[in-house]
């Protein structure tokens, strides 16, 4: 009896924890969908913003330009840390472009370029919990894969870890910004 419980409690614990396992990637393939459904709504977002401040600031063509060059890395980065570097250079050229509606009153009170701040500013909260769930999701998915039993299986079936999707020591930073 016991010679053919053991193998079958094996088999059936080993088919657990591959289903965990699916499980887990499927959440990391989830949410990393969710993050990239976010970023593409600020891609799109953005050039209504660069097309609002050259009306206002057209002459600052090295920050319009370093916008739109930073929004197309970003939006041809693939994998989660290559994205994150080019959403992190997106995110420093943004805010040099804010930065120039300090400079420019009349952009800083035109209603347009203040409702694309605020839209800008909500998927930026929904880009940051986005990240925050996709990063925990991948914590869990990358513990499981790497502890025992789990590993076994997860090597035997090539599971591998992924990215975190990270933010840069420097976002914080105020953006230096030059009208000379």
């Amino acid at each position: 009896m016991w010679e053919i419980l053991i193998p079958v409690a094996v088999v059936g614990g080993g088919i657990m924890v591959y289903n965990g396992l699916v499980k887990s990637r499927v959440r990391a393939d989830g949410a990393w969908a969710d993050i990239d459904v976010q970023l593409k709504r600020r891609h799109d977002l953005i050039p209504n913003i660069v097309e609002t401040v050259k009306g206002y600031a057209g002459h600052e063509r090295d920050t319009l330009e370093a916008v739109v060059n930073a929004r197309s890395a970003a939006m041809s980065a693939q994998g989660p840390a290559k994205q994150a570097q080019a959403e992190n250079m997106l995110t420093g050229a943004l805010k040099s472009l804010f930065a120039l509606s300090e400079a420019y009153p009349n952009l800083k009170a035109a209603e347009n370029f203040r409702d694309l701040q605020q839209a800008l500013k909500e998927l930026e909260g929904g880009i940051q919990n986005a990240r925050r769930y996709y990063n925990a999701v991948v914590r869990d998915y990358n513990t499981k894969i790497g502890q025992v039993p789990s590993n076994v299986i997860a090597r035997a079936f090539n599971f591998t870890g992924r990215d975190f999707f990270e933010i840069d020591e420097g976002e914080g930073e105020v953006p230096n910004v030059s009208f000379s």
